[in-house]
């Protein structure tokens, strides 16, 4: 069962052993992210000069369930986009809280905008404010 949604901002803290990572690594055991966010987690890995195969090995490990985004999710994600758009979130963004509102469950986070969003999903800060 997901008890959390992870926002690729989340899994790159744990990633790179950065703070909020105690955070992240207590609720991996039954957390679950979507592709568009892991996707941004590897593109960022890329980005900081790293590889995208051992991240691709440490997820299939520890066994992150990763979310195919499909057709109704974009249409859900998309309806987000008025609420969202004063706080400056990405498709990214909404793709992620989208996915905590289709289970019920909190999203883990560093970025506070997402938290400041009123769209009905609770989002949990794994670090200060940003």
């Amino acid at each position: 069962m997901t008890s959390v949604v992870l926002d690729a901002s989340a899994l790159i803290a744990l990633l790179r052993r950065e703070p909020g990572m105690d955070i992240v690594r207590r609720h991996l055991a039954d957390a679950a992210i979507s592709a568009v966010n892991y996707s941004e987690v590897i593109k960022k890995t890329i980005e900081y000069g790293g590889a995208a195969e051992p991240v691709n090995a440490y997820v299939r490990n520890v066994s992150l369930n990763i979310v195919p985004f499909d057709s109704e999710q974009a249409v859900s994600s998309g309806n987000l986009y008025p609420a969202t758009k004063p706080y400056g979130l990405s498709f990214a963004d909404r793709a992620c809280l989208n996915l905590g509102a289709r289970y019920g469950v909190p999203v883990l986070t560093t970025e506070k905008r997402m938290a400041d969003t009123p769209v009905g999903v609770k989002v949990q800060l794994i670090r200060g404010e940003h």
